[in-house]
């Protein structure tokens, strides 16, 4: 097969000769050229089937010996296996009855060693039995001698004993029915707590309620309100805010926001996870609360403060200790929310703190507000006393006229008409009554004294 590839190659090759020969002699020399390919095809022919000839013998004889090798293997392959079977037999039969040998005399010897073991087995259980029967006997004599003495003994402890622990068990019922009281008291207000604690609303009333109880005991009513829009063009209520005094009588008050807030949820699963002692689950739960507290922050950045009419910072209230330490823990968290979003967070110890400096501050400028208003009425109160002992003067000359004008009614007029009524004769006292139409308590008697002290009255 290779020779023929070979020789297509050769003639391949000789026509691309002829073709390059015959582009590059001219039409003369054609004829000539031809013929001699055409004795050159008749000798390459020939040549070809004698490389065919020899080609097809060639195969013939590699595969007649081909076959002949692969009988010659097959044959003494066959003897091969015949020979390792036979000897196989061979050894499995000898295999056999060795076992067989083999297995007699253990099958012998075992039933020796099991009669033997059969034997000894006897013996020692009868000893054992024979043994355990005296110390039965033994054992049952004595205890039935420590029975006698214990229970004459316990007979009386017992009394006694029972008598004391009937007592005490009663009164440690009694109290244990007392504490059960307690307890049963004690889980309804933890599970109210728990319930209100699980809601979301009454979480922030909590909070709301602690921060407002602290604001009415340091400051006064008029120094905060509750529910203020402190961000113009906004509906957003903050919770509380704390009136300062502005910086001209254009700004009279700026607002300080306090709102309060209670991530419990977060808190939880930090507490969990300090119990669980996993740092990675710790370090999740920090971060989780480090989030919510930033989101918390924003949420006051964002909704309250509006300076001006804000401070330019608001205050966070978280209304638990616990809750404000794990966050103070954290300096650069506080750092970040006093940077970005301009909020401070308090606890309920720190926040009364601030509230009684601000308290403080509220006093110091009240006092130095009032000291100019106090000059000013002590100025007007001097006016008001100079006109006031000149109104006091001139009363007084006015009360000397009237007495003066008294005088003279009392005396020279009252003796002069008596002078001119002195020949009239007096009525009774029913029929001036009916004349005048006056009352009786108006009548005045004649007597002088009489009517010297009706005068005076």
């Amino acid at each position: 097969m290779t020779l023929t590839i070979l020789a297509i190659v050769i003639i391949l090759l000789i026509i691309v000769n002829i073709i390059i020969t015959f582009s590059k002699k001219g039409k003369d020399e054609v004829n000539p050229q031809i013929k001699n390919l055409e004795d050159s095809m008749i000798k390459f022919d020939a040549t070809l089937e004698k490389i065919d000839k020899l080609v097809k013998d060639e195969f013939q004889r590699n595969r007649t010996e081909t076959h002949d090798i692969t009988q010659k293997n097959r044959e003494e392959l066959s003897k091969s296996l015949k020979l390792f079977g036979d000897q196989f037999t061979e050894n499995t039969k000898e295999l056999k009855e060795l076992l067989r040998l083999n297995f007699g005399e253990f099958s012998k010897r075992q039933v020796e060693i099991s009669e033997q073991t059969t034997k000894q087995t006897k013996e020692i259980k009868q000893s054992v039995e024979t043994e355990l029967k005296n110390i039965r006997e033994d054992n049952t004599k004595q205890l039935n001698e420590m029975r006698n003495t214990v229970d004459e003994k316990l007979q009386k402890t017992l009394n006694e004993r029972l008598s004391q622990s009937f007592e005490t068990v009663g009164k440690q019922l009694q109290a244990v029915q007392e504490g059960l009281g307690e307890m049963k008291n004690l889980a309804t207000d933890v599970g109210s707590l728990k319930r209100v604690l699980s809601n979301v609303k009454m979480r922030g009333g909590i909070g709301e309620i602690q921060l407002e109880m602290l604001l009415e005991q340091i400051l006064a009513p008029d120094q905060y309100e509750a529910n203020v829009k402190t961000k113009a063009n906004s509906d957003n209520v903050v919770e509380f805010a704390i009136k300062l005094p502005g910086r001209d009588e254009t700004a009279p008050n700026v607002w300080l926001p306090i709102d309060a807030k209670f991530p419990k949820d977060r808190y939880e699963q930090l507490q969990d996870a300090y119990d669980d002692g996993d740092p990675a689950h710790i370090q999740a739960a920090q971060k989780s609360l480090e989030d919510t507290i930033k989101s918390m922050a924003k949420d006051i950045s964002d909704k309250y403060l509006d300076p001006p009419n804000t401070t330019d910072f608001g205050i966070m209230f978280l209304p638990f200790e616990g809750i404000y330490a794990e966050v103070v823990r954290k300096a650069a968290l506080l750092e970040d929310l006093q940077r970005n979003y301009k909020v401070i967070v308090t606890g309920p110890t720190t926040l009364a703190a601030i509230l009684n400096s601000l308290q403080m501050g509220f006093k110091t400028l009240a006092i130095q507000k009032r000291s100019s208003e106090v000059w000013q009425v002590l100025g007007a109160v001097k006016k008001e006393f100079d006109n006031f002992g000149g109104l006091i003067e001139k009363a007084q000359k006015n009360i000397q006229t009237g007495l003066n004008q008294l005088d003279t009614l009392a005396g020279t007029r009252t003796r002069a008409i008596q002078r001119k009524l002195r020949n009239v004769e007096s009525l009774s006292e029913s029929e001036a009554q009916a004349i005048l139409s006056l009352p009786d308590s108006v009548l005045l008697d004649d007597d002088e004294e009489e009517y010297e002290e009706e005068n005076e009255l």
